[in-house]
C-alpha cells in the first residue's frame, strides 16, 4: 500500500531530523515566535472568487520527477506564483517521494507575501512545529493517517501555535470524521492515498456533506477551466493545484486560464 510507505518513510525521516534539533527546542523557537490570530490562510478561503493554492512540488510517487532537478527553481516558481496573484501557496516537504525538504519550505515563506501551506504527511506534533518555525500558516492533516485522537489533538495544537489546519478526506466517513474534529477547512482530494488513483467526481460527491461554515478545498486531477468552473458551481472555496501548475511554462498564464481570466 503506497500510503503505509509513505508514512514509514516520514517517520523515519522525521526521526533523523530529531537527531538534529529536539521537540524541546522547536518549542522553545515556536514559544519566541508570534501568533497569528487572524489565520491569513482561512482568511484568503474567504473570499466571492474561488481561491488558488498553487503547489511547489519537483517529484510525486505517482507521476515520479515531474521536473529534471537541474530545471527545479523553487524561488523562481515562487517569485511566479507571486507575480500571478495565487491566493495560497503549499510547499512539498515530503523527502523521499516527493523529494521537498523543509529547507525550500523556509526559502519560499521567507521570499513571497502569500500565506503558504506546509503539505506533509503530519504524523507527530513535531512535524507542526517545525511548521511554525518554518513560518508557515498552514499544515495538512490526512484523515486516513491518523485515529480521531491524534487528529482532535493536531487541530488544537495548530490552533494554539496560530496556524490553520487543512484536514484531508477522500471518503464520506473521513468527511464525517473530519467534520466531528471540529475541522475549519476540509480538503477532498480526488486521488486515493491508497492506489493513487484520481476520481475528479470525488469532489462533487463529497461536497454536500460538508456543512457551509466549513471551507472546501478540491485537491488533485484539476488540469482546466472547466474544471475550475464545475467546482464553483457546486459551492467549494479552494483548489489545490501542482501538476498542471508544474508542467506549465507560464505560471501566470495558467493561472489565467484556470480563474477565467480572474486575476482581481
Amino acid at each position: 500500500m503506497i500510503l503505509d510507505e509513505l508514512v514509514r518513510a516520514t517517520r523515519d525521516n522525521m526521526l533523523k531530523r530529531q537527531l538534529d534539533v529536539s521537540l524541546s527546542d522547536l518549542k522553545a523557537k515556536a514559544g519566541q515566535m508570534p501568533v497569528q490570530i487572524n489565520f491569513p490562510f482561512e482568511e484568503a478561503l474567504h473570499q466571492p472568487k474561488i481561491s488558488v493554492i498553487a503547489e511547489i512540488k519537483q517529484a510525486s510517487p505517482s507521476k515520479g520527477q515531474i521536473i529534471p532537478v537541474n530545471q527545479f527553481d523553487y524561488m523562481s516558481i515562487a517569485r511566479q506564483y507571486e507575480a500571478a496573484r495565487v491566493d495560497l501557496v503549499s510547499v512539498l516537504t515530503e523527502e523521499t517521494y516527493f523529494k521537498g525538504s523543509l529547507d525550500i519550505l523556509k526559502s519560499v515563506v521567507k521570499s513571497i507575501d502569500n500565506p503558504v501551506l506546509r503539505k506533509d504527511f503530519t504524523i507527530d506534533p513535531y512535524m507542526i512545529y517545525e511548521a511554525k518555525v518554518a513560518g508557515t500558516s498552514a499544515v495538512l492533516l490526512i484523515v486516513a493517517i491518523l485515529d480521531d485522537v491524534q487528529l482532535s489533538q493536531y487541530l488544537h495544537l495548530a490552533d494554539q501555535l496560530g496556524l490553520s489546519a487543512i484536514v484531508e478526506a477522500h471518503t464520506a466517513s473521513e468527511i464525517k470524521r473530519a467534520i466531528a474534529a471540529k475541522a475549519r477547512i476540509i480538503g477532498i482530494n480526488n486521488r486515493n492515498l491508497k492506489d493513487f488513483t484520481v476520481d475528479f467526481k470525488n469532489t462533487a460527491r463529497l461536497r454536500a456533506l460538508i456543512p457551509e461554515d466549513v471551507s472546501t478545498v478540491s485537491e488533485s486531477g484539476i488540469q482546466t477551466r472547466e474544471d475550475v468552473a464545475l467546482l464553483e458551481a457546486i459551492g467549494v472555496n479552494g483548489i489545490l493545484v501542482g501538476e498542471a501548475f508544474m508542467k506549465a511554462k507560464d505560471k501566470i498564464d495558467m493561472f489565467k486560464i484556470l480563474t477565467g481570466g480572474n486575476d482581481d
